[in-house]
């Protein structure tokens, strides 16, 4: 079942309420009962006279569990040692927990409505993708940048709507800032190009493992470590991770490994193949383009 975030209006004011001598927990728990929230999740936050307020301390909530239960929940609160409720008691609240004093039919209506647009809206971001390119020789203008425009071509022609975000610095810090900050703005598809490479500057893998230490970060060719330029890594990589909804996706840099591996990538997505499946066929994918070079006369 799907949660609708609450988007901050949590608090449950139970007006028309009078109560002597009542273990607060009890009241709490009935709430949690009724509404399908867990007890740790509650907490009565003030008690006057003739009303009371619970906050929900829970993101998010399955609304079928709340739409309609109005009259459920205050009958069985007046049911409780020390509680007494006048005939004007009423659940009070905003935003979508006001559901909770609707007309059930109604409630279920609107709440189908709810749905149908929350799943629209989920499918469109899905179809969203953002590409950041990196390296401090583009962010400097020494070389042009040929991956970005090759990437949102291909997804386009797959039905993405594409952004182009800023050329980032070779800094794991200020790129997993903007991994993090694409996901949290509902992208779908995140891609990096470039950094993945076995020198110390490249640090576009270990920013998305900063932003999910279980992403899949699969080598597409060794070196022996501690030889020339490679005496901390020694292996060029590509990453795929995935926050949420949201796939991260790490590409090389040159614009031909670049195309290739887009190319693994639409494949992919349109089978829904998971992050360890994506990965897998993209550094498959470069692994043999790889081979058949080393390979030719």
């Amino acid at each position: 079942m799907a949660e609708f975030d609450l988007l901050r209006k949590t608090e449950l004011r139970i007006k028309g309420i009078s109560l002597r001598n009542v273990n607060l927990g009890e009241i709490a728990n009935v709430v949690g009962d009724t509404l399908k929230i867990d007890r740790k999740d509650l907490l009565v936050t003030d008690v006057q006279s003739n009303y009371l307020v619970i906050d929900i301390l829970k993101k998010d909530l399955d609304p079928r569990h709340f739409v309609g239960k109005e009259e459920e929940l205050l009958k069985k609160l007046s049911k409780l040692s020390g509680v007494e409720m006048t005939e004007e008691a009423s659940v009070v609240s905003e935003g979508m927990l006001s559901w909770i004093a609707s007309e059930p039919s109604e409630a279920k209506k609107a709440l189908k409505r709810s749905e149908k647009m929350a799943k629209e809206i989920q499918q469109r971001l899905s179809r969203t993708a953002i590409i950041f390119s990196t390296g401090s020789e583009v962010a400097n203008g020494q070389i042009v940048d040929t991956n970005t425009p090759a990437i949102s071509r291909r997804l386009k022609g797959e039905g993405y709507s594409v952004k182009v975000g800023p050329t980032l610095k070779d800094d794991e810090v200020l790129i997993a800032a903007h991994l993090r900050q694409a996901v949290d703005e509902g992208y779908g598809l995140v891609i990096t190009t470039g950094g993945v490479g076995a020198e110390d500057k490249d640090r576009t893998i270990e920013a998305v493992l900063m932003v999910d230490p279980e992403a899949m970060a699969l080598p597409v060719f060794k070196y022996q470590l501690g030889v020339g330029r490679h005496k901390h890594k020694d292996s060029v990589r590509i990453a795929v991770g995935q926050i949420a909804k949201t796939l991260i996706v790490a590409l090389p840099g040159p614009n031909d490994e670049v195309q290739l591996g887009v190319d693994a990538l639409a494949q992919g997505l349109a089978s829904n193949a998971t992050k360890a499946v994506l990965a897998d066929h993209i550094a498959s994918r470069l692994r043999q383009r790889l081979k058949e070079r080393t390979s030719s006369p």
